[in-house]
Parts: C-alpha cells; sequence; structure tokens
C-alpha cells in the first residue's frame, strides 16, 4: 500500500493586520495643550466675575462680599436686592424704552445691511471690490472719532432727545455688511440666472429667494444687533435728555449715585439687564452656531 500523500498547498491563516490610527504627533498635542491652557485661563476670567455678581445680588446685608478666597454660595439666598431695585427704580419703563431701541435696532440693519450687500455679492459693477474695501475700512475707525460729527449732524436735524437720535447712527454696519455678504456669496450663481430667466427683478430674488436661504446669518446678525442694542450705554446718555425715555443700561446707572457702597443692588440690576440677552440668546443659539459656521470667507 501506497502511503497517503497529504495535501501541502494548504491555504495559510491569514491574519489582517492590524489598523493604527495615526496619532498626534508632539508638536501636534504640545499645541493643544497649550491651547486648552489658555482657553481655560479666558474662560476662568470671563465666567468668574459673572458668578460673582449673581452671588452678590443674590446675598443678604450681613454676608461679606469682598472676602478671600470669594464665598460664591451665599449662606442665606435671597431676593430682597432685587426686590429693592424693582421698587427703587421705574424698571418697566425702562424695559419699554430698552425694548423699543432693541427692536429698531435690530429690525434696521437686517434691512438695510442684507440690501447693501446683496448688490456686493450678487451683482457686478465697476468699483465693486472698492466700494467693498472702503466699508471695511470704516471699521478700524473709533467710535469716539465720529461721535461729534454724528451728534452735531442730529443736533442739526432736531433729532436730539429723542429715541430717533439713538437708532439711526447704527441702522447700518459695515460688520452687518460683511456678513451678509459672505452670506450671499454662498449660494450658487445659477439661482439668480434661473430667476432671471422666469423674469424676477433684482428686489425679487433679493426678498423671495435670497433672504429665505440667509435666515442663519440673518439670526445671527439679529442677535448682535440685539446685544449691542441693548448694552448701549454711552450713545443713549448723550442723546436722550428726560429721565424718562432712558433704556435700562441708564437708568440702572442711577444705582450707582443713589446706593454708591451698596454693590449688592447694583449686581442685582446688572442680573436684570443680562436676562432677556440670555433668553434671546437661548431661543436662537441654533441659528445662531448655523451662521457662524456660513460667515467663512468665500474666494
Amino acid at each position: 500500500m501506497q502511503p497517503t500523500q497529504t495535501n501541502t498547498n494548504t491555504v495559510p491563516d491569514i491574519k489582517p493586520k492590524r489598523q493604527f490610527r495615526n496619532l498626534p504627533s508632539k508638536r501636534k498635542i504640545s499645541r493643544l495643550i497649550i491651547s486648552y491652557f489658555f482657553l481655560s485661563v479666558i474662560m476662568v476670567a470671563m465666567i468668574v466675575p459673572f458668578f460673582w455678581s449673581v452671588s452678590t445680588a443674590l446675598k443678604g446685608q450681613n454676608e461679606a462680599i469682598f472676602s478671600f478666597p470669594p464665598q460664591f454660595i451665599p449662606e442665606n439666598i435671597t431676593l430682597d436686592n432685587f426686590i429693592t431695585v424693582w421698587n427703587t427704580l421705574p424698571i418697566p419703563l425702562y424695559l419699554w424704552n430698552s425694548t423699543i431701541l432693541a427692536f429698531w435696532g435690530v429690525l434696521l440693519p437686517l434691512l438695510f445691511c442684507s440690501l447693501a450687500a446683496f448688490p456686493l455679492a450678487r451683482m457686478n459693477f465697476k468699483g465693486k471690490n472698492i466700494v467693498f474695501l472702503v466699508i471695511l475700512s470704516t471699521m478700524m475707525i473709533p467710535g469716539e472719532v465720529t461721535m461729534i460729527p454724528i451728534y452735531l449732524i442730529l443736533e442739526k436735524l432736531h433729532l436730539i432727545g429723542s429715541f430717533s437720535g439713538v437708532i439711526l447712527p447704527s441702522a447700518v454696519t459695515a460688520f452687518g455688511i460683511f456678513l451678509m455678504r459672505q452670506a450671499f456669496m454662498g449660494i450658487p450663481k445659477e439661482i439668480d440666472e434661473s430667476a432671471i430667466i422666469d423674469g424676477a427683478k433684482p428686489w425679487q430674488i433679493w426678498w423671495y429667494i435670497m433672504i429665505p436661504m440667509v435666515k442663519p446669518m440673518l439670526a445671527t446678525l439679529a442677535i448682535l444687533s440685539f446685544i449691542g442694542s441693548w448694552n448701549n450705554f454711552l450713545w443713549p446718555l448723550l442723546v436722550l435728555q428726560d429721565p424718562n425715555t432712558y433704556p435700562l443700561t441708564v437708568g440702572l446707572y442711577d444705582l450707582k449715585g443713589a446706593f454708591v457702597t451698596n454693590t449688592r443692588l447694583v449686581s442685582a440690576g446688572a442680573i436684570i439687564a443680562l436676562i432677556p440677552i440670555l433668553i434671546v440668546f437661548v431661543a436662537f443659539q441654533n441659528y445662531f452656531i448655523k451662521g457662524a459656521y456660513s460667515s467663512a470667507v468665500k474666494g
């Protein structure tokens, strides 16, 4: 009998090579550590004063507010400081005035900035880039330089002491035009061409096509405009002369004069002024994030 021959041509077991992910280099890790360190320092520098203000507003008269290390959690939480501020100043009137200024301070920039940005982004005409560079260059001019000329112009127009004198100087901004231009440039040109073939006019393209497509950027501009209008202090203080027309930021300044040593009341007033901003930001934060992503510079 012949010995049976074993099959030597068996297929060897092939084990897949282990896949290793590309590990970050030491240089990249060092950059991340340094970046997170500085970001953490900035975060602490911004959050700690806010927590201190909230804690101070909630503390009673017998609790220390300047202790070291600071005590952020009050021993006995009280709303007496908020009640005192509400009863001392006409807070509802100040809130109404701030709401009026913020409403027009948001609506007008949305309208005029989008109108100014539309031809700069979607139309071709001579000097377009020069006009845009001139508009951007105005962002480098400090507001204190133009404050006196604008005040004199408003005085000639008899707008000193009125809400219009506060609203009109910020009805259109270079930064708002820049944001809206970048948003419009991210829309394909073919949409304009199709609309023109269908007989649409430029204002119809702007209103019915472009505006609905840049809602995230509009929300971003609206939030930034609202924060700027709501927190505006110096310009309303210069223009408005009747205390009954003061916004909340200017009206709360009386706390410093009436209660110069009572930091608790000043902190309570600041928290009252901050609440509307937090509400608006939380309500539109999703649009704000989308608008921030879409603000990348287009070539």
